[in-house]
Order: C-alpha cells, then structure tokens, then sequence
C-alpha cells in the first residue's frame, strides 16, 4: 500500500542507431507524424528528432516508456523497443559507470616529472592497483587541482568502472564538506536513489566501500583539509586508486593508511616561462629576460601566472617589460615585497593589479560574488548579489572570466579559486561595508527563496496555498514556470540551496531558512533526497529554536519525521510527528495540525495500527474541511480508505476513495489523482473486479509518468501485473512486474521491490517454471523480512507449501 504523503535515471542504449531506426519505423507503421507521437508521448518535438537521428545516445528510461505507451507496444514488443529482452525480464538495472571528472585546464603546461611520478605509482604499486592515495600537497595556489585533473584525464581508460571526484571545500572558512556529504554524493553517484542512503555516517561508509568492491575505480578528492576529512573516502579494494589534493601534509594518510605523497613545488623557471609564452605568444617569446622577471613576479605560481597572461592578452600593444614595470609598481604601492619572497603576499600584487583594471561595476561584481556562501553560482545568482539585470550580469561576469577572476565549475556554474574568493570578501569589507553585504547577501537568499517557490508551484500547483508565499525579488529569476524546467532548475540547484539554507540559517536569516526548508519539503522528500532533506530541516530546526519560532520548528520537526519513515523509522518519525503537533497547537496553526495528525496516521499504518491510523486520518479530515483545505481533505480520505481497506471495509474504503479522486481532479492534482487511482485499483482487486482494477491502474500509471513521478510508477505497475494474474494472464502479469521491478530498482523502493519479485513469482509459477518462481520468491522473502512487512508470511508460506518451487 502507499499513503498520501503532505510533502532519472538514464538507461544507455549501446546500440543507439538500431534504436532509432527502431523508433522511426514504429511510429510511421502507428501513422503518427513526429509533432503527434511528441504531443501523445508528452515529449518535445526536437526530442523525438534528436532520438530519431541518433542525437541523443543516452534516452532516458521513462522517456522510452512514455514513446512505448504513445505507440501502442505491448509483450514483445515492449519488450523489443525498451532494450528488456524476456528472459532478461526482471533483472536488476546495470551498474552506472560515473564519469565525473571536470575538465582539465587549458593550456596546462609542464609538470613532466610529477605527471611521471604519479603514472609510475600506478604501474609500479605491488600489487597492481593497490596505491591507494597519492596526497599532492603545496602552496595554495600552485596548480594542485590542475596536475590532479590533467593526470587523471590521461589516466581515466585504465579505470573502466569510471572516476569519481568531489572538492571537499578543506579551506572554506564556512563550509567545508563533511565525510557524511560526501558520501551521499558518491552512493548517488554509484546507482544509489536518494531515499536509499543510509542515514548514519559508518553505514554511509560501509555502503560506499561495498560498491566499489571489485570495481577499478579513480578516486578524486579534491582540496582535502585533514586525513580524518579523507579516511572515510577510501576505497577498501586495491583496485581503486585514489588521488588527494590539499595544501597539508596529510602526515596521517602516509604513515596510517599507506598513502604515497607527491610534494608540489612552485612551477620551474622554464616551465612558469614556458606558461607564458603559451598563454602571452610571440611577445613573451620575444622578450625572453623580461618574460622571466614577470615570471618570477608571479612567484611561478600557476593561478597568479594565468591572470596575467590575461592581462597581456587584453592589452596587446604593451610590451612584457612594460607589464613587469606596472606589476612592480603595484607592489609598491601595496608594500607587499619582502626578503623571503612569500608567495602568499606577491600573489596578492598579482590580483589587485588585475583588479584594478576592472571597471567599477565589474570590480563591485568581484567583490559581492565573494560573498556567495557556496562554491558555485549562477548568472541569476550573480544578479541578485549586485542587483542588476540578466543582461548586465552577464556582461560584467564575462569580464571577470576574461580576467581569471571566475572560472567555470560546470554547466552555466561558476566559482572563484578560494585565494580569490578570500580577496574578493576581504575587498567587499573595505569598499561595499557591513551593511551593503548584508543587503547583497539578502537579495540572493530572497532570490533562492523566490524561483524555489516559483519551480514548486509549477510542479505541484494544487499545494501552492500550503508553501510560504514569497514576494518576486528586484533581479531576474530563471525560467521556472514550466514543470519540466522548475524540475531542471531544482536538480541543477540543489546542492547550492541546500548550502543556503545551512548558512542563512548559521548567519542571521533564520526565517529565510525556515521558508526556503519549508518550500523544499515536498521536493526534497519525493525526489528521495534524504542526506540533503536531513541537512535543511536540521538546520531550519536550529534556526527556527534559537529564533523562537514555533512554527518554523514544527515544519521542520516534520521535514525530519518524513525523513525517519523513508528510513523505516516508523515510531521516531511518530514521536517527531507528535512534537510538532503540539507546536502547531500552540500556535493556532489549524492546517499544520491536520498535516501532523495525517502524518501520525501514516506512522500508525506502517506499523500495522490500522484502527489508530483511522482515527487520526478522520480528525485531519474534520480540521481539512473546517478550514477549506480541498487538497488536504482529499489526501486524508485516500489515506482513510487505506487504512479501511486494510482492515477489509471495502465498500467504505471506495467511498472515500472515489470522493478523493473527485476532490483531486476539481484541484487540478494530478498526482494526488494517480495515488487515489492506485489506492483505488487495489480495493477493486481485492473484490474480484480485475477488468476495473487494471483499468485504474492503467490511468495512474499514466499520470506518474506525466507528472515524473517514475517511482511511484512501480506500484502501479506492481497493481498491473496482480491484476492480469488474477484474470488469467499471466505472461501479461510478468512483463508488468519486470518493468516495476526495474522501476522500483531504479528508486532503491524495497517494498516495491518485494512484491514485484513475489508477483513474477507467482507468474512463473502459473507458467510452469517453478526453478524462477522460487528463485524470485526467495529475494521477496528476504526484502520483506528485512522491512519486517507481514507479507512475509505468506511468501514464505508458498516457499514451504506443497508445491515447493525450490
């Protein structure tokens, strides 16, 4: 059963030209042009044409099943045209092979000898493959992350099951990333759906290590700030290497863990020329004396070399003696010279030359992007800080590009190297004030706050009255009124807005916190993002304490009981339920009382307590009504209707069912229409109905895929393939439970999991195969025991029955 809750994966085609062909000939033998099959798969018409021609070479798999449904594919082929093959029916997916190295630096230049190093670690570690860390440590600033990435890119073919990386921020003054974070990105990254990662740190870890077992993988971490930052990253299997980049010594990783370090100088004197002359041309190699005093200005330092051969290359007509003589003045007028030649203190030279040469709106530009509490920001972003238009922001980020002030991090992302970024906030201190950083900082947090809200209306307009409202900012938003682009945006910007709410909630914006954890909710909870919801709803918590916010603390002491159910926590996630039940009490807040009590509800039967289960559903449903809340009225009645069904009051149960599925249609839910649908199907099935079961089931189905919601499709197709069982059909019953199983596979859904494994079964069973049938029974058995579902008894029972199928 599923409950009402008050809150893709990409499937590689290796043959991708067959399917096409394949795709092109389905839909002209279906008399369909490319517009219609666009229009009824609910898909763009430059989508179909890029699939048609082989553009696209990695389709997603709910794409596929949406073309599947819209031509009309049934048994084989379905079966055909997905790329499922029969008897590779109810298969788990295959692993994913994560590529996810940035890009090397442009024009890298030189390091021959450490590149050599590093290879021969690699080919030289007895035995193979067992260099588990090679540490580069050095100076900030001295091109660690370049080598790391360049080596790994010449590398990356002798790691098949694909590279791994992640910038664990170690010298971030606010943020740098925990182990825990980390983690999460890694499982997310190695198949694991986000409802799926553990909760606890060792488990985090014990997970990662297991999937990397008898994988060849290459490890990237990325500015490490200490070993214990590190330790939980390794692999456990000596066919994974893994590289560490950090300005420390990381003592502990050489003498504990068997790391290797490669120590990182200051670039050669004919390697720093070299760079120039690459990145300057033919004045610099004309020049050659005056090109190694101003590589030596630049202490050899990678990051203060490529800024100014950005200067050189935007001032063609002055010769290299002419830029030695400026970058000697500027430390002159800084005073920053002294006999040890500190690299720290020249580089600075280095960027206030550089920043000197910006106009006042770009130098301004500078200064607020410094601010940015993550990494990573956008040109929307940008915009707010400075207050200004799309179009001026993208004018003066471009300056700061040309200038190496701001790089790319990824795609339309940007960020600032953390010595620019420390200089940029300490210019923002002196010319811009307390006060105007402050302002700065208030605008991107409204700006989060307002497109977050904006992208959740979008795909969930039926729950708009029950999200903060949020007044537009002065900067531009991105567009996010379209639901398929809300969903792009807040995939795109997730990892950015959780790092907001984490700092607005450190730094003095407690209410921004808690509206942009409260605008989230729903997001975070059905996109199965359960490391980054725990983060928010912690953080909104705290803010909300310390502010005396009652009801920002009983939306988040919910946020966190969602998170304890999705973990199988079902008596903590009721005790955090009750806590917030009592504050919105408190408070007079009517509406968050019934979405307390519901959630109590749902606690109450996942644990069997149907009975309790009722009667908190029927006094969220009373408050509902009381307050006009058709939305919440009808979650609470498919949730009623559940509960009845489980305690077998079918006639009851489709009452309320059919009174909810109205309510969610006269409020344009179509989600809340696909789980009534469901809920529905299930009691029809239960009655002997199995025509009128299957037809339900058929139309939530189609709504998951319409509103994205491809998880919640595996229960609908589980539903499908129970109904084409009890109706005699049992070939029909077994592709509908392969496909939830990949579903449900896809979303780490365990339950989903358990009764698609049981249906496929009982098909084999009803087919004559009872080798498959015990087989699947078995992995139903195991899942059920390990959620301590009843069903459990009775897949052990067909196991132990008189006909046994092994």
């Amino acid at each position: 059963m599923r409950w009402s809750v008050n809150t893709d994966q990409q499937d590689h085609f290796g043959r991708h030209g067959e399917f096409s062909g394949l795709l092109r000939r389905r839909r002209i033998a279906a008399g369909l042009t490319q517009e219609q099959l666009a229009e009824q798969a609910g898909l763009s018409v430059r989508a179909i044409r890029d699939l048609e021609r082989g553009a696209t070479t990695r389709p997603y798999r709910n794409s596929v099943g949406k073309l599947a449904d819209a031509l009309g594919l049934t048994d084989a082929d379905r079966m055909a045209f997905t790329g499922v093959r029969q008897d590779e029916a109810g298969q788990p997916p295959e692993r994913p092979v994560p590529r996810h190295l940035p890009a090397a630096t442009a024009g890298f230049t030189g390091r021959t000898g450490e590149l050599s190093t590093l290879t021969g670690l690699l080919d030289t570690a007895s035995p193979p493959g067992t260099m588990v860390i090679s540490a580069i440590g050095g100076t900030a600033g001295v091109g660690k992350t370049a080598l790391a990435l360049h080596w790994a890119h010449q590398v990356a073919g002798r790691f098949p099951d694909g590279q791994l990386y992640v910038n664990l921020r170690g010298y971030d003054p606010d943020q740098p990333m925990p182990p825990t974070d980390a983690l999460a990105g890694f499982l997310r990254a190695l198949g694991v759906s986000g409802q799926d990662i553990p909760p606890g740190f060792g488990e985090r870890a014990a997970r990662y290590r297991s999937l990397l077992a008898g994988r060849r993988m290459l490890v990237l971490l990325d500015n490490a700030a200490s070993a214990e930052q590190v330790r939980p990253l390794l692999p456990a299997t000596p066919d994974c290497v893994t590289v560490v980049t950090s300005r420390d010594t990381l003592a502990g990783l050489i003498a504990r863990d068997g790391a290797r370090r490669l120590d990182l100088d200051l670039l050669s004197a004919a390697d720093a020329n070299q760079l120039l002359v690459t990145l300057i041309g033919d004045r610099a190699a004309a020049d050659p004396e005056a090109t190694d005093t101003l590589a030596a200005a630049c202490v050899r330092l990678p990051l203060a070399l490529r800024i100014v051969a950005e200067l050189a290359a935007s001032r063609p007509v002055i010769p290299v003696a002419g830029l030695v003589a400026e970058l000697a003045g500027e430390r002159r007028r800084l005073d920053l010279l002294n006999a040890g030649g500190d690299p720290r203190t020249a580089v600075r030279a280095v960027f206030s030359w550089s920043y000197r040469q910006l106009g006042p709106d770009a130098a301004r530009m500078f200064r607020l992007a410094g601010l940015h509490p993550s990494p990573g920001f956008d040109g929307y972003a940008a915009a707010a800080l400075a207050s200004t238009d799309a179009a001026e922001a993208t004018r003066l980020l471009g300056l700061l590009a040309r200038a190496h002030l701001i790089g790319a991090t990824g795609p339309g992302r940007l960020g600032m190297h953390d010595l620019l970024r420390d200089y940029a906030g300490e210019l923002a201190a002196e010319h811009d004030g307390q006060d105007e950083s402050r302002a700065a900082l208030t605008r991107l947090l409204d700006h989060y706050l307002h497109t977050a809200a904006t992208a959740m209306d979008a795909l969930h307009p039926a729950e708009r009255h029950r999200r903060p409202r949020v007044a537009a900012p002065g900067s531009p938003v991105p567009p996010v009124s379209d639901p398929a682009d809300a969903a792009a945006w807040l995939e795109a910007s997730r990892s950015t807005l959780v790092e907001a709410v984490a700092y607005a909630a450190g730094h003095g914006w407690p209410q921004h916190a808690t509206r942009l954890a409260a605008t989230l909710s729903r997001y975070l909870d059905t996109g199965g993002h359960v490391s980054e919801a725990i983060t928010v709803h912690t953080s909104a918590r705290r803010a909300a304490h310390q502010a005396g916010d009652l009801a920002g603390e009983a939306d988040a002491l919910a946020g966190l009981g969602i998170i304890d159910w999705t973990q199988g926590q079902y008596q903590q996630a009721a005790d955090l339920f009750r806590r917030a039940l009592a504050l919105y009490q408190e408070t007079g807040d009517r509406a968050g009382e019934a979405r307390a009590l519901n959630n109590i509800g749902i606690a109450d039967g996942l644990q069997g307590r149907h009975q309790e289960a009722s009667r908190h559903f029927r006094r969220a449903l009373t408050l509902y009504r009381a307050i006009g809340d058709r939305t919440g009225e009808a979650r609470a009645l498919t949730n009623l209707g559940v509960a009845r069904r489980s305690e077998g009051h079918y006639t009851e149960a489709t009452e309320h069912l059919r009174r909810a599925l109205d309510l969610h249609r006269t409020a344009g839910s179509r989600s809340g229409e696909a789980e009534a649908l469901t809920e529905l199907g299930g009691v029809e099935l239960r009655e002997g109905r199995h025509d009128e079961a299957a037809g339900h089931f058929g139309q939530a189905l189609t709504l998951f895929r319409e509103t994205g919601a491809e998880a919640r499709a595996a229960y609908a197709l589980n539903g499908l393939g129970e109904a084409f069982l009890a109706g005699g059909q049992p070939g029909q019953a077994r592709a509908q439970h392969a496909a939830a199983l990949t579903v449900a596979s896809q979303a780490a859904d365990k339950r989903e999991q358990a009764r698609a494994h049981d249906g496929l079964g009982q098909a084999h069973h009803a087919l004559g195969d009872p080798g498959q049938a015990g087989r699947h029974w078995h992995q139903a058995l195991a899942l059920y025991v390990d959620l301590g579902a009843d069903e459990a008894s009775e897949v052990r029972a067909r196991l132990t029955g008189p006909e046994e199928a092994g």
